[in-house]
C-alpha cells in the first residue's frame, strides 16, 4: 500500500481545511458526517468511532510541531472505503494512543472508514508511516485548498 492508496481513498468532500473545532468529538462528528453525506458510511459510524475512541484512543504524538489522530471504528459501520481529513485551526485534545491516561494536542485528524479489518491495519501503518515525515505534515498543515492536501501525499 503506497501513499497513492491514501490519495485514492481520500474523499475531497470530506477534507476540512483549518476546521474550527471545540473538541475531538466535534472533529470526529464533522468528518464522519461528511463521509455519511457522501454515502460511504452508515449513520452509526460517528457514534461508533466516538465509542471506540473512548476506550482505544488514537492520539499520536509525532514529536514535532504538530500531532495527529486517526479515529476509526469497526467495519460494519462502513459501506465503502474512504478517508476523511481535517487540519485544525487550533489544537484539540485526543487521548494518547500509547499512554491513554495522557492527552495529546492534535491539529491533524484522519478518519479511516475501511470495510476490511486487514485493510484497516495496513492503512493505519501507512498513515502512521507518512506522519513520521515532517515535510508531509508541514505541507498538510499549510494547505489552503483541497488540491494542496492531495499534493502533500504525492
Amino acid at each position: 500500500m503506497s501513499s497513492n492508496k491514501i490519495i485514492e481513498l481520500l474523499l475531497p468532500s470530506a477534507v476540512c481545511i483549518q476546521l474550527v473545532a471545540e473538541d475531538s468529538k466535534h472533529v470526529i462528528e464533522t468528518l464522519s458526517g461528511e463521509l455519511f453525506k457522501a454515502g460511504y458510511v452508515y449513520e452509526s459510524f460517528a457514534h461508533a468511532a466516538l465509542e471506540r475512541e473512548s476506550h482505544m484512543p488514537t492520539g499520536l504524538p509525532l514529536g514535532g510541531k504538530y500531532n495527529a489522530a486517526i479515529p476509526h471504528t469497526d467495519i460494519e459501520h462502513v459501506i465503502k472505503p474512504a478517508l476523511a481529513l481535517a487540519t485544525l485551526r487550533k489544537p484539540v485534545n485526543f487521548q494518547n494512543m500509547i499512554e491513554p491516561e495522557s492527552s495529546v494536542p492534535v491539529q491533524l485528524v484522519i478518519v479511516m472508514a475501511l470495510e476490511q479489518a486487514k485493510t484497516q491495519v495496513e492503512m493505519l501503518q501507512e498513515i502512521a508511516g507518512l506522519l513520521q515525515d515532517a515535510a508531509i505534515i508541514e505541507k498538510l498543515m499549510n494547505a489552503k485548498e483541497i488540491p494542496q492536501v492531495f499534493e502533500a501525499f504525492s
